[in-house]
Formats: C-alpha cells, structure tokens, sequence
C-alpha cells in the first residue's frame, strides 16, 4: 500500500504500514500478521537511533504540536496497483504515523530489496532551431528564457579554486564518479580490475566524517543538477552489496550508511514537498520567537573565514575558494552561526545556496533546520563544540593546514582549540566570541522561549 495527503502515487510505498490500513480485517491469518508486525515495530523500538531518517519520521507523528494539516487531514490508502481505496480517518491517520516513519519505512524496506534504474527517455528533440523538424520549428521561439544565457553577476561568485572542488559537471563525468566511489575500479581505464578494498564506498563509515580525507561520493551536486538520478545511485549500491556478500560487516555497514544518507536527501524532497512553508521558516513554531542578536559584523567574519576558530575559518575558505564544504564542516560551521554567534540560521541558509556548487533548496534548507534545532529532527538542542569536533574528525590539522596556510607553523593542539598566542597569529585574528559563554547565552535564550506557541 502507499499512502498520500496532496495525490494519489507522490509518495513512496509503505507496505510495512498496511496494519493500518487493513484495520477491519478478520481473517486469522491476516490477524496473525498484524501481530507480527506489530512485534516488529515494537523490536524497532528498542534500536539506538540507528537511521535519523527513520526517527525524524517516527516523531513527525509523535509531535503534539505538529501542524494540524499534518495531524487532522484524512489520508487514502492506495492499493499495491495505485488504485484509490478507502479513506483513513483522523484517529487513524496519529495512529499511522506513530506507528513509524511514513517515508523512512519504505527506504528500510527498500534496503532488503532491489530499486532498478529506469531506462533512459527515447524520442527527445534538439532544441537548437536548426536541428528542429519543421513542424516544430517554433518552439524555440516559445522557449524564450534559454534564449539569454546569464552574466556573471548573476551567476554569483567566481571561484579561483575550482579545480579543488570534488563535483564535476555532466552526465558522464557524474556515471565516472559513481563507478569509481561504488566499483573501486579506475573508470579511466577501461580495462581496470576491482578490488574490494580499493572500494571507496565500503569505508565510507568513518572516512566520511573525515574532512582531511576524500571519503565521500562527491556526487552531491551530480544529484542536484540531475546528471544523476538517486535511483541510480541506489542501484549502484545494491551491486556493491553483491560484492561483499557473505562477508565484511564493516563494509556492509559503510553501503547502509550511504544509502541512509541517500534517504535524508529524499526525506527533505520530501517534507518540502509536503511542507512548502519550510522554505520560509522554521518547522517548530516556537522558534519563531526566538531572539536573535544578528550582528553583521560577526556575520562577515564568519562569512570570511575570520572567526579566530581555525576549524570553523578552514572549512568557509574550503567554500569560498571552490563552492563546495565537506558534509561533516557544513554542520559544524552551521552550529557555531546559530549557536556561538547566535545569528538567525536563515542567514546561513542564504549564504550556503549563494556559495555551493550543489546548493539544493530542500537539502540545505533541511540541514540547517536541523542545526538550528527547529526542523523536524527530535533532538530539541544540539551545539557542536568546534573544538571538539576538529580533535574528533581532523586529529591532524591536516585539513586546518590545507586551508589555512598562514597557520602552518602553529602546534596541532593549537590549531584544534584555537588557543594561538598573539605572537604566532601573524595577522590571523583572535577568536571573536568565547563558545562555553556563547553557548550558555544561548541556552539562556532558548529556555526563555514560550514553548506553547
């Protein structure tokens, strides 16, 4: 069964929910596979947040003050042919949704089973006019935005790096980059071998928490332009399942953790799509009392690179040099703005999509919702300590060196803290705020906040 608010097929199937919708049913056997259902979801209960995705969905349904078109609006349940079916009632739909994560139960389920690329379009047309057959001859003329190409104003920053940034455009350069992250094969060469530990996607869980270390697909912005499609993707990483079949827990680990990363970026497709509101605001009312200082003079360093935190500055170069951050930073830089600086996280939503090669709407709108605390992740407050982070995932300051040459010299410990002494500064500036203050501060304003509204 799939089940839908806005029209029939936008959402993904949900067999694992058909408890619901087969409420009334009497048979025992149906009875009996309630039950085990049932036991099911109850085990699941006891697991340790092991996919976000699927506890951010769970708690959407949990959320006493989630948004009553959420909770109030009646729900049909299509059968497995996408043929409408009866109507779910209120009392019904809470029930459903507390059952567990709408849309993350399917990507579980989609995990143990197989999602095939679909075959590409045939029958297309140039679009260049002379190319066009006659009687199509004009819709060149009714297609008149690709007509003005545009400047480079508006284009926005030019980026002197770009070499550095990981990202290639195109269809092809994206099926090279997939190939080599799940295949381990040298795509250049066609007559390459494989080897499963030359598989990059099989340690993908830690390497890519590691900013020093180009442990992640890089097919970010692949996705965005869709040059590459998620099934894809998807798919890709089935086969690598095939590889390491019957053995190697670790690396089979590493595929589920990429495929649930691939599942947030759906989920935020996904609560866009249902939620277009996000856009614009936070998801947790509340937060919209919150107070923020906004300080543009903090906000420029941070946007800079000139905080006086090396790993927060490392990580703004990395951007404004090559449009593009490692995932790991894009959540440290984020909480340091909202948290330390306690500047309004739409600040740094804005100055992301203006900077990233793969800014994508709904995924960085969902990523900063879910720095700030005010998204649909059930954590109600979470603060990085910048410090904390570099000793955990750049132990080195490999990645603090890369970006900030002009501290090269400077002790590893001291690039991690931040604690550098005037004399070896050399013109890089002292750390604008003090994190143990700021996050109390922050903490102080958040538990001020009216929580009913």
């Amino acid at each position: 069964a799939s089940i839908c608010q806005r029209r029939p097929g936008c959402c993904a199937s949900a067999n694992s929910l058909s408890t619901i919708a087969r409420e009334n049913a009497s048979s025992p056997l149906e009875h009996a596979a309630d039950q085990q259902r049932r036991q099911a979801d109850q085990a699941e209960e006891h697991r340790d947040a092991v996919d976000p995705a699927l506890q951010a969905g769970r708690r959407v349904g949990e959320r006493a003050d989630a948004p009553a078109r959420l909770r109030e609006a009646p729900l049909e349940v299509l059968d497995e042919g996408g043929r409408a079916g009866r109507i779910v009632e209120r009392g019904t739909h809470d029930a459903l949704l507390a059952a567990g994560g709408v849309y993350s139960r399917m990507w579980a389920a989609q995990a143990a089973g197989e999602l095939a690329v679909l075959p590409a379009p045939t029958g297309l047309l140039d679009l260049e006019p002379m190319a066009l057959p006659e009687p199509q001859a004009d819709l060149w003329q009714q297609l008149p935005l690709l007509q003005a190409l545009p400047t480079q104003e508006q284009l926005g920053p030019v980026f002197e790096g770009a070499d550095a940034c990981p990202c290639r455009p195109g269809e092809a350069a994206a099926q090279l980059q997939l190939q080599a992250f799940c295949d381990g094969a040298d795509s250049g060469s066609p007559g390459s071998t494989r080897r499963i530990g030359a598989i990059p996607l099989l340690g993908y869980e830690p390497g890519r928490n590691l900013p020093a270390e180009a442990g992640t697909s890089a097919l970010s912005a692949a996705l965005k332009f869709g040059t590459l499609s998620p099934r894809q993707a998807w798919a890709a990483a089935q086969q690598a399942r095939l590889v390491v079949a019957g053995g190697g827990e670790e690396a089979l680990a590493s595929i589920g953790v990429w495929e649930q990363e691939l599942a947030w970026r759906e989920f935020y497709q996904q609560a866009l799509f249902h939620f277009p509101e996000l856009a614009d605001g936070p998801y947790r009312p509340h937060w919209r009392h919150f107070p923020w200082e906004n300080r543009q003079d903090r906000y420029a360093a941070w946007c800079d690179g000139l905080t006086g935190m090396p790993i927060i500055d490392a990580a703004m170069r990395q951007l404004n040099e090559t449009g593009w951050m490692h995932n790991r930073c894009r959540m440290i830089v984020a909480s340091y703005l909202v948290k330390d600086l306690i500047c309004d996280w739409r600040w740094g939503e804005t100055a992301f999509m203006a900077r990233l090669v793969d800014g994508d709407l709904a995924a960085n709108n969902g990523g900063w919702q879910w720095s700030a605390s005010s998204g649909m992740d059930p954590k109600p407050l979470r603060i990085f300590n910048p410090a904390t982070q570099a000793a955990k995932f750049d132990p080195r300051a490999e990645y603090i060196r890369r970006w900030l040459p002009e501290l090269r010299h400077v002790s590893t410990a001291d690039l991690i803290s931040g604690a550098i002494s005037p004399f070896e500064r050399r013109g890089y500036p002292a750390p604008i705020v003090n994190h143990k203050l700021q996050q109390a501060r922050f903490k102080a304003l958040y538990a001020a906040l009216p929580k009913s509204a």
